[in-house]
């Protein structure tokens, strides 16, 4: 069995001389919530719709259980559910006359799908209330009970807290987080809200300008942005050789010639420029640098960062 179930290859969406989506890259694993996250106009949408087969790759391969997408629609779309804009519902019905109607459209089997699909998403059955009269809240969440009716494997979702209030939020959050631990279900989930996806993805990639930037699990990603001491040298190898040898230290990262980071904040600053010094290194910086997860995602993207 495939390890990834979506994974893309050069995946490139192009509109005359600009590219909303570049050599994408990017891989869904099994069992997990992915968050593709990027500022409004990165590319996140188009990159949703191509997923879907709602618009067409200019170049590039989409996989899904470990087969193309192009040639498979009808055998993969059926096992994905999916929110990317909101669903037309009619104001003057109530949840379960509008899931009716999307039900008997798509020609859902199961009589209970109705129901599960709204016990799920923790909305009322047969319920009085008309659509116009909820929340955003309300909304957002019987737009995910559509995208769930079938009991599909895997949910593709764009911004599905854009809009809502932090108790719309953190409900949304919350069963999101429930389908995917006590369901099962592989989420792609993407968001400008950079709180948000470190509170509920495993996985993240970072898109900007339709280029994706980084792609890692979130502790690896919070593991780059934690505390560190940073150096600036004359020769990062010759530091890094005194570093193993002289103080038996394996946990730095080198990103250039000249600069490098440790990561364990145990040993002495002053004794490692010390050592540096009398091995005949230049050291031009030398400092603790607690750098948060909007700094690192202000650096990597070039910007003014992510909300």
């Amino acid at each position: 069995m495939n390890k990834y179930v979506i994974e893309t290859k050069n995946l490139t969406k192009q509109y005359g001389t600009q590219k909303s989506v570049a050599d994408l890259n990017i891989h869904v694993r099994q069992g997990r919530i992915y968050g593709l996250l990027g500022r409004n106009g990165a590319g996140k949408t188009t990159t949703m719709k191509m997923l879907l087969g709602l618009t067409q790759p200019t170049s590039g391969e989409v996989t899904i259980w470990g087969k193309p997408l192009r040639t498979n629609e009808k055998k993969l779309l059926p096992r994905i559910g999916s929110l990317i804009e909101s669903p037309g519902f009619y104001p003057n019905l109530t949840a379960t006359e509008n899931l009716r109607i999307f039900a008997t459209l798509r020609g859902v089997p199961n009589r209970n799908a109705i129901k599960n699909a709204l016990d799920l998403v923790g909305l009322p059955y047969k319920d009085k209330k008309l659509f116009s009269q909820y929340s955003l809240g309300m909304k957002q969440r019987l737009a995910i009970a559509l995208a769930i009716m079938h009991d599909p494997e895997l949910l593709i979702l764009d911004e599905p807290i854009n809009g809502l209030d932090p108790i719309g939020i953190a409900e949304v959050r919350s069963f999101i987080r429930d389908l995917c631990t006590e369901k099962g279900k592989t989420i792609l989930i993407s968001s400008h809200i950079l709180s948000e996806i470190a509170l509920l993805a495993d996985d993240i990639g970072i898109i900007d300008h339709g280029v994706l930037l980084e792609e890692e699990s979130l502790a690896e990603l919070e593991a780059k942005s934690s505390r560190h001491i940073r150096f600036t040298v004359s020769s990062t190898t010759q530091a890094a050789r005194i570093l193993e040898q002289g103080f038996h230290e394996m946990q730095f990262t080198i990103q250039d010639d000249y600069k490098m980071r440790l990561h364990n904040l145990d040993i002495s600053v002053g004794e490692i420029v010390t050592a540096f010094v009398e091995n005949g290194l230049t050291v031009s910086e030398a400092y603790v640098c607690e750098e948060s997860l909007e700094d690192y995602f202000k650096r990597v993207t070039g910007g003014e960062g992510i909300a």
